[in-house]
C-alpha cells in the first residue's frame, strides 16, 4: 500500500467534505492493494474511511475509525458471493473496447435502448468481430458523436493531457469534489441517533441506478435508514440486482405519468433524504427541481449525481464509470503503464465505488448540519471529479505485485437467503466502535415493494 498517497487522498477528501475542519486519523488494516496504475484500494480505503468518519461526527463522537484496506478493495468488486450457482455475467456481448480508424473507443451496450442506439448507427452485427469491422471504418469522435445523438452511449479513448485541455475536461477541473451549499430552515428532527443503528428513522428515496448511486444508499441501509428505490417500469439490471439492493425496499414510478409524478411528490413530502442520479436537467423536466423539492420538503437533504459533471458541454451527457475512464485518460494512462496494446482501465469501476461513499458522506453530512443548524442540505457530485481526484496523485507503479484475494473470514457469519438463492455477503470494510454496519434485510429485485413508505 502507498500510505503517502493514502494520506493525500484522505486529506482532500476531508477538505472537500469538512473545508478547513481538523483532520481525523483514519487507521489502514490489511493494506493489500491490487495491481493498478492508480491507487485504486487506497481510493477504496479513504472513500470507505471517509463515510465512516462522517457517521461518527453525526453521532457526535470522536470515536476513532479503521478501515481494512484489502476488504474495502473487495467492496469495490462486489458484496455478494452467490454459493448455488455462478455470478452474474457483468457485460453485454457487444459491450467493450474497439479500435476505430483513428484510435480507441468504448461502446456501453448494457441496457437494452443503449444497444439498440448503437445497432442504429453501426447495425445489427452477428458477433463482435463483425462489430469490430464496423466500428473499424469510422474515426473515433465521429463515431462518439453518432452514437450519442442516437441516444448510446460511448466514448472516444483520449491521454490525460488531451482531456484536460477538452472543454468539458477543462470544465471538471474547476469544480469541487463535493459541492455543498445549505438550503432553508427547518426544525431539528426527532432521529434517535443511536450508535447501535444510527439511521434509525431516517427515510431515504433512492432514485439511482447502476452502481455509484446504489452504493451510497446501501451504506445507509447499512446503518439502519429506511431505503425506498424508485425505478422506471422496465428498467432492469440483472447483473447488478442482487448485490445493490441489499438492505432496501425497491418499487417502479412512470414518472411520464401524471400519476407516476404525484406519486413520487408523495413520497418526497416524507423524505428527510434525496438521493438521485439523472442527468443534470431531468428533473427539472418533471417540475421538480431544486426550488420545488425544497418546498415539498423543508430540510430535504438533497444529494445529486452527474457522469460527466455538472459545467460543460457534457453536463447533459449520458455516461457510466468505463466510459468516463475512457475519456479522461485513466484507460491510457493503464495502457501505458501495463505496456498492452489496447485500452487498460482500472481493475474495477472504482469511480463508481468511490463516488458512491463520497455521496454516503455527503448525506451524512447534511444530516449532521440538519440536526445541529437546523437547515436542509445540497450536495453536488460527479464521476469525472472523482476521477480527478485519482489522476491529481499519478500512476502507482509500486502497485504491480500485489493483488487482492479473498479469505475464509471475508464474509459475514451468517448465510444470506434471497429471491435468487443462497450467497455470502462480505463483512463491513470499515470499523467504527458500537456501530455495526450491516443490512437488516437481503438484496431484493427491482419493483418487488409497492411505492409507499
Amino acid at each position: 500500500m502507498d500510505y503517502q498517497r493514502a494520506a493525500a487522498l484522505w486529506q482532500q477528501m476531508w477538505q472537500g467534505l469538512r473545508g478547513a475542519d481538523p483532520l481525523p486519523t483514519l487507521t489502514f488494516l490489511q493494506p493489500d492493494t491490487f495491481a493498478s496504475a492508480f491507487a485504486v484500494s487506497e481510493l477504496a480505503a479513504t472513500s470507505i474511511g471517509l463515510a465512516s468518519q462522517a457517521l461518527s461526527d453525526l453521532l457526535g463522537q470522536s470515536r476513532p475509525v479503521s478501515v481494512n484496506v484489502r476488504l474495502a478493495s473487495r467492496w469495490f468488486q462486489h458484496s455478494v458471493v452467490p454459493l448455488n450457482r455462478p455470478p452474474a455475467a457483468l457485460w453485454d456481448e457487444f459491450a467493450g473496447d474497439y479500435a476505430s480508424a483513428d484510435g480507441w473507443i468504448r461502446l456501453h451496450t448494457n441496457a437494452a435502448h443503449h444497444r439498440a442506439a448503437m445497432e442504429q448507427v453501426l447495425g445489427q452485427q452477428a458477433n463482435r468481430a463483425a462489430l469490430a469491422h464496423a466500428v473499424a471504418r469510422w474515426p473515433a469522435a465521429a463515431l462518439e458523436q453518432a452514437v450519442i445523438e442516437a441516444g448510446g452511449c460511448a466514448a472516444q479513448m483520449h491521454s490525460e493531457a488531451q482531456w484536460l485541455q477538452h472543454p468539458q475536461g477543462s470544465a471538471v477541473q474547476q469544480e469541487p469534489l463535493i459541492a455543498q451549499q445549505a438550503s432553508d430552515a427547518a426544525p431539528t428532527p426527532d432521529w434517535p441517533l443511536s450508535p447501535a443503528r444510527p439511521l434509525l428513522g431516517v427515510r431515504v428515496l433512492d432514485l439511482t441506478r447502476i452502481i455509484a448511486g446504489p452504493v451510497a444508499t446501501r451504506f445507509l441501509a447499512s446503518l439502519g435508514a429506511t431505503v425506498l428505490r424508485i425505478d422506471p417500469p422496465n428498467w432492469q439490471e440483472p447483473t447488478l440486482e442482487e448485490d445493490i439492493t441489499y438492505g432496501k425496499r425497491c418499487a417502479r414510478l412512470d414518472l411520464k405519468s401524471r400519476a407516476g409524478r404525484e406519486q413520487l411528490c408523495q413520497l418526497l413530502q416524507h423524505s428527510d433524504v434525496l438521493v438521485h442520479g439523472y442527468r443534470a436537467d431531468a428533473l427539472e423536466k418533471l417540475g421538480l427541481d431544486a426550488d420545488a423539492r425544497r418546498q415539498l420538503a423543508p430540510g430535504l437533504v438533497d444529494v445529486c449525481l452527474n457522469a460527466w459533471g455538472w459545467s460543460g458541454p457534457w453536463r447533459n451527457r449520458r455516461g457510466f464509470d468505463s466510459l468516463v475512464q475512457m475519456g479522461c485518460g485513466i484507460a491510457e494512462q493503464g495502457m501505458r503503464w501495463s505496456g498492452s496494446g489496447k485500452p487498460t482501465p482500472l481493475p474495477v469501476q472504482a469511480l463508481d465505488h468511490a463516488t458512491g461513499y463520497l455521496m454516503a458522506a455527503a448525506v451524512l453530512e447534511g444530516l449532521r448540519q440538519r440536526l445541529t443548524q437546523g437547515v436542509g442540505w445540497q450536495a453536488r457530485l460527479s464521476l469525472a471529479r472523482t476521477a480527478r481526484l485519482l489522476q491529481q496523485h499519478g500512476a502507482a507503479p509500486g502497485n504491480r505485485q500485489n493483488g487482492i484475494h479473498a479469505q475464509h473470514d471475508d464474509a459475514l457469519s451468517t448465510i444470506e437467503i434471497n429471491q435468487w438463492g443462497i450467497a455470502e455477503r462480505l463483512r463491513a470494510a470499515a470499523y467504527l466502535p458500537g456501530t455495526p454496519m450491516i443490512c437488516a434485510t437481503p438484496g431484493v429485485k427491482l419493483g418487488s415493494s409497492a411505492a409507499s413508505w
